[in-house]
């Protein structure tokens, strides 16, 4: 399997709307520069160890940015497509990829080719650009036709992919982020949802785009929630999707005191001890070595601290995420513990302004907000400077109510990890060690030395730790 950039990368996760302080609507009075916040938050990026900033949704909208209108003209309550090159090109001066949000499911109803449709009728030029429109009925909303709408939601309209000029109309505004913006990735919105011939064809388009112009790999990311992620994924497909399946278990088995709940999703996943998965490289599981996007938290679920019940568990629950296979990526102010539920604050308790949250975090201190943002720094580089954390395949040691243990594999490298939930330390008996010397790779204190493959571990309470083995 060949090498791409996202295979090394943490992402850093955005809803800018919301991180830039934009107004809920689109309206005549509402376009302003809101780009600046972007800007400031470089620095704190790099010092994280981000390598990867997934922005999203940028391009024209009504509301909340899924709602598109544009393809092509970034949404004027954040800034201009001149200012926004401009912070791509930023991004990129800070060792930084960018990834974009690609919503081509469905539409706002103010996208021109409806609003043609709303005018002409049966006479639009564009009545067969979406799914279902039948001019016999009336949509909820007034419309003389009705049409297929996302999950019910009329003010969300369904494309017609299987309509060719549908498709040149997309695929040429993608090549046109890649080559005029200067992106390096897309992340499909309910991904789940595009026929896979429409994903085999977007592949195409930007590996003949990136191939022909002497460009890194594009990166394709899906939304997709259930399921066998293999069917997705492929160098004829999509690079990565949504690990939705680990990101429940990860806060659950904290939640429940039983690893061996995110222990079953990573079995099933990428192979454990118990299925032969065990040899340098040799991936069992479903996912078939593809890599995941792997996160405890984004715009669209509750926080992590205001799932978890206990907060000191957010460090086991980072420790895991950066070094179960896959990329990890941290949705803004998680790294500082941010709460925020749906149940008390809808979406926008999910997706805050960062002067609020950067408010929040001076004004209501916790060991979380002060002591989180250097954890995941460390094993941001200590990932980094992995090739098994990064690559390497995952053999399952030990798995109990709140401790876990595992290695990560290649030929030329192995790496132990353990977690501990438990606000005690503990001690491991760990055995199968493949190697007699055990190096640490985080703050312990001394090397470890492991005795016919069998090794006495001790793991802090709320603790994660990482030795290279030799």
């Amino acid at each position: 399997m060949s090498t791409h950039w996202h295979e090394r990368a943490f992402f850093y996760h955005i809803y800018p709307l919301g991180f830039c302080g934009a107004p809920d609507e689109h309206g005549t009075d509402s376009a302003a520069d809101r780009l600046s916040p972007l800007y400031e938050v470089t620095d704190h990026l790099v010092d994280l160890g981000v390598t990867a900033i997934y922005i999203g949704p940028v391009f024209e909208s009504a509301t909340h940015g899924y709602d598109t209108t544009s393809y092509t003209h970034i949404d004027p309550r954040l800034g201009t497509n001149e200012s926004f090159r401009d912070l791509v090109k930023h991004w990129h001066d800070n060792g930084m990829k960018v990834v974009l949000d690609g919503v081509f499911n469905h539409v706002g109803r103010d996208f021109d080719s409806f609003r043609d449709l709303q005018e002409h009728g049966e006479r639009s030029a564009y009545r067969d650009w979406f799914k279902n429109v039948d001019f016999s009925q009336s949509s909820p909303l007034g419309d003389g036709f009705t049409y297929e709408a996302w999950e019910g939601h009329f003010e969300l309209v369904t494309l017609n992919l299987e309509n060719p000029e549908v498709r040149t109309h997309i695929f040429d505004a993608v090549v046109w982020m890649l080559d005029w913006l200067g992106i390096d990735g897309i992340r499909l919105d309910v991904a789940y949802l595009l026929p896979k011939d429409f994903l085999a064809e977007l592949r195409r388009v930007v590996d003949e785009y990136t191939d022909s112009h002497g460009r890194e790999h594009c990166y394709l990311l899906g939304e997709v929630i259930h399921g066998n992620y293999d069917e997705f994924l492929g160098a004829d497909l999509l690079d990565a999707v949504t690990n939705y399946e680990c990101f429940k278990g990860l806060w659950s088995s904290l939640n429940d005191a039983n690893y061996h709940e995110i222990a079953h999703s990573l079995g099933r996943q990428f192979g454990d001890a118990s299925d032969g998965g065990s040899g340098p490289g040799d991936w069992g599981g479903i996912s078939d070595g593809h890599f995941l996007y792997n996160f405890v938290e984004n715009h669209d679920v509750d926080r992590a601290a205001a799932v978890l019940t206990d907060p000191a568990h957010l460090y086991p629950l980072y420790g895991m995420l950066f070094t179960i296979p896959g990329s990890p990526s941290v949705y803004y102010g998680g790294e500082y513990g941010l709460d925020g539920s749906k149940e008390t604050g809808g979406d926008a308790a999910l997706r805050p302004f960062w002067d609020d949250v950067l408010t929040r975090v001076a004004g209501e201190p916790t060991p979380e907000t002060i002591g989180l943002p250097a954890f995941i720094h460390e094993l941001a580089s200590v990932r980094e400077r992995s090739e098994a954390l990064c690559g390497g395949a995952l053999r399952l040691l030990l798995v109990d109510q709140e401790q876990m243990a595992w290695l990560r594999r290649t030929e030329a490298e192995a790496v132990l990890v353990a977690v501990n939930a438990s606000a005690d330390p503990v001690t491991l008996a760990l055995t199968e060690i493949p190697g007699t010397v055990l190096k640490p790779l985080m703050a312990e204190p001394q090397d470890l030395h492991a005795e016919q493959g069998s090794v006495s571990l001790p793991v802090p309470a709320y603790g994660t730790v990482v030795y290279r083995i030799a």
